[in-house]
């Protein structure tokens, strides 16, 4: 069973995110999708909001801000960094570089590459779901 804060989404495709609905939909996963199609109007809701977030699933890919600078600025900001939110970064495009860099230089908690069908898919996201259900954590506490 999930832990009851929201799945924070930044994606900028929306029929991705409908796609990642109905996933979670199936798998019986009742927490609120909180959806953004940029990092910025994200940061922002993240900065403001009291609840405590279940985890980010960010694409890399995002207009205007990409999914690495988002994390960045998560990790520069003291209070975001203190709140240990699960981050997870899940694109289309898996760039070796980007998943150097977002292991070695910046606090994440995963990096999938979206799969090509919808068991593919489902598969990845219940696992996410499953290991930040039984993770003991900071922000999960």
């Amino acid at each position: 069973m999930a832990k009851t804060g929201p799945i924070i989404v930044v994606e900028d495709d929306e029929d991705d995110v409908i796609f990642l609905k109905d996933i979670l939909k199936q798998l019986a996963v009742s927490n609120q999708l909180v959806w953004f199609t940029n990092s910025g109007d994200a940061l922002s809701y993240l900065r403001e909001t009291k609840e405590k977030p279940f985890f980010i699933l960010s694409d890399v890919n995002l207009p205007v801000q990409n999914g690495i600078e988002f994390k960045r600025q998560i990790d520069g900001d003291p209070e975001l960094r203190k709140r240990s939110i699960p981050f997870i970064f899940y694109s289309t495009s898996v760039a070796q570089t980007y998943v150097n860099e977002a292991y070695t230089q910046m606090c994440i908690q995963g990096f999938f590459q979206k799969g090509n069908d919808f068991k593919e898919i489902q598969d990845t996201i219940q696992t996410v779901v499953n290991y930040w259900s039984l993770s003991k954590h900071p922000s999960l506490a």
